[in-house]
């Protein structure tokens, strides 16, 4: 068991993760982050829409941020948290190796899942030729031609979305996709191509994504691959504290609900990142770990200053306990010079 009792413990040291903890430690507070290593766009080779930073590999970037991190004193392990569970002071974090850890707030960063439909070759080219997001990857593969793989409602909308970047769209309904009579319109305006039948799998050579076969024999010449993935948040540890998953109104996964800044339904644990918002852009998770950060160390100072008016002291750390004794003795002060004594001992 770690003795040190942290005002918060991060799971998860992706974007929303890291920069929530700068924030938090930037504010003086003792901060450990446990990361697992296994972040969503480790298969990218790049990441894409993040001001200063655009193309650098998702190691680099989390490896920047952890040393920016660690330079204002925060503490980052290597490991897996297994459990959490609250405690009559805050809550309590277990690691895969029983290591435990304590914390007067949990901040869950874990992410996201990307479920793939079970075609061969498909998981192969995920992140290289295989793609999902226009404004990450459509500059890219631009011009190209480009296969859409049906996998739910959502594939027309993307077909219709990459023909911003390309005019080589062919929609595969892959005997999933119906689309409506509105839709075939659009399809059909924007001179998208359909084709029936199940796609049997993603053809690659040497690596690099060739094309599409279908069950029935057919090839098609394609050079990337835009795919709907399922998008399931990793919410093992907030279903552990009481928390559930909730569907996503556009059917695209399941997420674990928060206020705008990140607050669960349960009190002293928040979420940030794709856990909660399954559309963000590292650059939207990043801005959200930001804010979610202050608004715990917000959650804190209340806390504290209501200790401080109660005149006693709560388990926090010792950058904290300066802090707040400070606000005591200018309390007290306050309340004697209030009432005409002009100076008072500790």
């Amino acid at each position: 068991m770690d003795t040190t009792r942290y005002d918060v413990v991060i799971i998860g040291g992706g974007a929303a993760g890291l920069s929530a903890a700068t924030t938090l430690s930037r504010a003086l507070r003792s901060v450990l982050v446990i990361d697992s290593g296994v972040p969503r766009n480790a298969p990218a080779t790049g990441v894409h829409g993040y001001l200063s930073r655009d193309g650098m590999s998702p190691r680099e970037l989390l490896s920047i941020g952890r040393s920016e991190v660690l330079s204002y004193g925060a503490k980052i392990i290597d490991g897996e948290a297994v459990s959490a569970r609250q405690t009559t002071d805050g809550f309590e974090v277990m690691l895969g190796d029983a290591r435990r850890f304590s914390a007067r707030r949990l901040l869950m960063t874990t992410g996201l899942t990307d479920g793939l439909p079970p075609i061969d070759g498909l998981q192969e080219q995920w992140g290289k030729g295989v793609v999902h997001c226009p404004y990450c990857h459509g500059w890219e593969i631009r011009g190209k031609r480009i296969g859409v793989l049906g996998t739910g409602p959502m594939s027309v909308h993307q077909a219709l979305l990459f023909r911003q970047w390309s005019p080589n769209i062919i929609l595969f309904r892959n005997d999933t996709v119906e689309p409506t009579e509105e839709e075939w319109d659009r399809l059909n305006a924007r001179s998208v191509t359909v084709v029936d039948g199940a796609v049997a799998s993603v053809d690659a050579v040497n690596g690099v994504l060739t094309g599409l076969t279908l069950r029935q024999g057919s090839s098609f010449d394609i050079q990337a691959v835009a795919v709907s993935t399922r998008m399931e948040a990793r919410s093992a540890l907030l279903e552990s504290l009481g928390l559930s998953t909730q569907v996503h109104p556009m059917g695209v996964g399941r997420f674990i609900e928060t206020d705008a800044a990140g607050a669960t339904a349960v009190q002293g644990v928040y979420a940030a990142g794709n856990v909660s918002n399954l559309m963000a852009q590292v650059i939207t998770a990043a801005a959200e770990g930001v804010m979610t950060g202050a608004r715990i160390n917000a959650d804190l100072i209340e806390e504290e200053t209501r200790w401080a008016v109660e005149g006693r002291f709560g388990p926090f750390s010792a950058a904290s306990e300066a802090a707040v004794s400070t606000i005591v003795r200018g309390h007290a002060h306050h309340r004697r010079r209030a009432s005409g004594v002009s100076s008072w001992a500790p």
